[in-house]
Order: C-alpha cells, then structure tokens, then sequence
C-alpha cells in the first residue's frame, strides 16, 4: 500500500506506462531499472520522467521564474492613484508674463524647495501658475507651424542663436577623453569652465543698459540649463532651467509676446541641436531618468512643442510615429517626429519595449489630446517632483 502511495506522487492521475519494449530492449530497460527515474504507478515499470531533485531550499534558493530581459527601471510607473490624478487635473492655460517694474532688486537666484509642500507654495503662487502659463503660450504659438515657417526674429533672438551656435562650435574644438567609463566623459568639465567663464558676456550682449544688473540673476539659470559638470549629467530639470532663463527675459522684457514662435522654432531648435550633441560627444548621463517609464531620457519640453505643431494636421495622427517613411521625410519639420526619430536612433531593440509610453501615446486618436495630456503630465511629473525641483533656482524674477 505504502509503495502505491508513492508512485502515485510521482505521477498524475492520467500518467501511464510508456509503450511496451520489444523482446530485445525489454531487458536493457530493466537493467537500467536501477537508474534514477519515475515508476509507473500501475505496474511499477520505469517512465520516461525523472524524479524531483532532493530538496535542498535550506542550502540553494530554487531559480526564478521570470527573467528581466533588461535592468528595470529607475523609478517605476505612476501607481492608478497618481495617473487619475493627472488624468483629473485641469489643463493649464497660457498666461501673459508678468512684466518686472522698477526698482529693479535683482539678486542671484538660490534653492528654496525642501518638501512637497514647498512645491504646493509655489505652482499655487502667481510666480508658478505665471511661469507654466508661459511654457503654455510657447507651445500655442507653434500650433500648426512647421519648424522652417518663415517667423518674426528680433535681435535678441538672433543674439541667442549665435550664442547657442558659438557653444555648438565649442563642442568640435573640445574633443572627448579616451576613457574606459560608459556615461561622462571629463571633457564636458572643459566644455562647462568655458561657458561658465563666458556667461556674464552673453548676458550683456542682449540686455538694455538699465537692467545690466540682472546678470547676476540671469547666469545661474544659463549656465545650469546645459547640465551638471560635476555629475556629468542633464536632464528634465536642466531643460526646466532654460525655459525659466527664457522667462525671465519675458519679464524683463527683452523677450515679447511676439518672439514667442522664433523662440521655439530657432532659439529652442537650436538648444535641442546642441543638448543632443553634448549627449553623443560627451556621453552625459541620463538625471534622475525615469527608464522605460520616461518619455525620453533628457527631455519633455520638444513632445509638448511638436505635438501643439500637429494639432489639426490632416494626415499626420500620433500613430504615424510607427511609419519610417513619415518620420525620415518630416523629422526635420516636426519637433515630435524629431525626437521619436532620435530615441529610435540611440536605443536598441522594439519600441515598445524601450519606450512603453510613447508607443501608449501613440494610440491616443488626436494631437489636441496628446499636447493637452502632456502639458497636465509636465506640471506632475517635473514642476511637482521635489528630486527635480529641489534643484531649482529663486530670485526676483521667479519667487
């Protein structure tokens, strides 16, 4: 009874013996009775299934089930709770930036942000709605135009220009350090100490007389816009820092209203141009990256100017992201395709698995949703993330 017991074990009720050796192997398969191996639980015979392994869960850890085919992410996804709340949260609207009067008290801006509830204070505060409000205006004023649509440039736009292609030039004149470490090359530091040392001049090239002084709050902002030369790193923060440098120049005045469409299309371009070469040459890490959880590993603020760029566009839907033929032929024009093109470029392997939320948004069935989705996700997902805006910078200008 005891040895029926066991063979049942062994097998499943619906086990059986294997078939019937012939005359000539019937006594090798019973000399090799004595091997490990299962035993029919109806005639006692040898099955094709080997018994369990002893138990050894005090000494080994039994394998795995699941296998990550790649590291995970950073930072894992929104949990539902967090992603309603966006989902829920109104759609910011653009504002008119709230111009500095005299007297002018600027000072050099320092970190203010310790706590969520630092972060309330501040996207509750006329300074932060007023900020985000123009972030806003930028990408209205892109809505239906194509990167080369011919746009107002006044001088102090072409100034900027020249001083983002100046900083491109550095790049060549700076070559990378042969070294054996992946991510941060030493040469950025370089590239960093030049622009560093040259901030104060660029500033003075495009502000008026009476407000030369705002250099003092203006550099930080800039040079802090391009990366962390300690860190050897850049990401949504520092991208966060040029908007904001920009908005300043809103209130100071020295950019207008009008300007708005040559600042994304030339001035924000140019940034991106230069921001993705630092990326290649200098191998600057990924900060604070969300993984596969991100839409990008550096940047937000180009999905949210090129999906206002596509908005009503007749043939484009965000699904076309998917044709290569689309994305060869308009990358040039369209902010979004540029930088889909990009990631496709510099991560291997299916889309969908390197960038799980950009092919989800791909399924969304209009720009207007998309460029209204991604407005709502920058509030939460940067402006209210305290390990990105522990890092920012307040004055005069931004309070």
């Amino acid at each position: 009874m005891e040895q029926q017991q066991c063979h049942q074990t062994l097998l499943s009720p619906d086990s059986s013996c294997p078939p019937a050796p012939s005359s000539s192997s019937s006594s090798s398969a019973h000399a090799d009775s004595t091997a490990p191996c299962g035993t029919c639980r109806k005639c006692g015979g040898p099955t094709t299934f080997a018994p369990p392994p002893p138990s050894r869960s005090s000494e080994v850890s039994p394998p795995p089930n699941y296998r990550p085919i790649r590291a995970p992410a950073v930072n894992l996804p929104p949990n539902e709770q967090s992603r309603q709340a966006i989902i829920l949260s109104p759609v910011p609207h653009s504002e008119k930036v709230l111009p500095v009067s005299p007297p002018f008290l600027f000072q050099a801006p320092s970190k203010k942000i310790q706590s969520p509830d630092d972060i309330r204070s501040f996207n509750d505060s006329d300074s932060g709605k007023n900020f985000l409000g123009f972030i806003v205006a930028l990408s209205e004023s892109m809505r239906g135009h194509k990167i080369s649509d011919p746009c107002h440039q006044s001088d102090t736009v072409n100034i900027i220009i020249s001083m983002l292609c100046t900083l491109i030039d550095w790049v060549d004149e700076i070559p990378p350090t042969e070294q054996a470490a992946r991510y941060g090359n030493i040469s950025y530091r370089t590239w960093h100490s030049r622009l560093v040392e040259n901030s104060d001049d660029f500033m003075l090239q495009f502000l008026p007389d009476d407000k030369k002084s705002a250099t003092v709050e203006l550099v930080p902002y800039f040079t802090d816009s391009f990366g962390n030369s300690s860190r050897i790193d850049y990401g949504t923060g520092h991208e966060t820092n040029f908007a904001a440098w920009l908005y300043c120049m809103a209130r100071l005045g020295v950019i207008k209203e009008e300007d708005y469409h040559a600042v994304v299309a030339r001035v924000f371009v140019k940034y991106l141009e230069l921001m993705r070469k630092l990326q290649l040459v200098y191998c600057l890490e990924p900060a604070g990256s969300h993984g596969v959880w991100g839409l990008d590993d550096y940047h937000f603020l180009p999905f949210i100017f090129g999906s206002s760029q596509l908005i009503d566009h007749k043939y484009m839907k965000p699904k076309s992201i998917h044709n290569p033929d689309i994305l060869e032929n308009f990358s040039a024009e369209y902010l979004y395709l540029s930088c889909i093109a990009f990631v496709k470029k510099v991560k291997k392997g299916l889309f969908a698995e390197h960038s799980p939320l950009l092919d989800d948004i791909s399924g969304v069935p209009a720009w207007k949703k998309v460029n209204s989705g991604l407005l709502k996700m920058y509030k939460a997902e940067v402006l209210e993330k305290v390990p990105i805006m522990q890092h920012f910078l307040f004055g005069s200008l931004i309070k």
